[in-house]
């Protein structure tokens, strides 16, 4: 009888066990928590497209070359409606109150890292781009290249699925 009780809890533990790895895994690699960030490259303009709420504004933006992980500029409040709806271009330092370095490099890395954070909490976003494969995408006017195929500024924001802040 010692032997029936021990097994069967021998086994409820390993179904538990399996059962929490199954979901871990799972959760982990779920796709649909990915949230897009948008790149459209027009010669030497870089400008992106951070997904926002209507009542969200966009404090900071800093880039990175993700192969050193270097910071190649870092920017803080912009100071236009687009940039505050998440709508930059890069190393447009006139956009914001403060940016630095103000000048972009003379060559672009292979891959950026572009990453954003919203006003008023330490939430934010971002992605690791391509720079020849956005460049060479030729991402016509009102889109913005992404992993998932181009989209516009209102399809990258759709998928926060806001909801009005009371």
């Amino acid at each position: 009888m010692p032997f029936v009780l021990l097994g069967s809890v021998l086994a409820l533990a390993l179904l538990s066990a399996v059962g929490a790895w199954v979901y871990g895994v799972y959760s982990m690699s779920d796709p649909t928590t990915s949230i897009l960030v948008g790149m459209r490259i027009d010669g030497s303009r870089v400008s992106v497209k951070f997904p926002t709420c209507p009542f969200e504004k966009v404090r900071t933006v800093e880039v990175y070359d993700s192969d050193s992980e270097k910071l190649l500029w870092k920017a803080t409040d912009p100071k236009t409606t687009e940039g505050q709806q998440g709508a930059v271009t890069l190393w447009r330092t006139d956009d914001f109150s403060k940016a630095d370095p103000r000048s972009m490099p003379k060559a672009l890395p292979t891959y950026l890292d572009v990453a954003s954070t919203y006003a008023g909490t330490t939430d934010g976003t971002g992605n690791t781009f391509n720079v020849p494969e956005v460049t060479s995408a030729h991402v016509p006017e009102g889109k913005y290249w992404t992993p998932s195929g181009l989209k516009t500024a209102a399809q990258l924001d759709a998928q926060l699925k806001c909801r009005n802040r009371t």
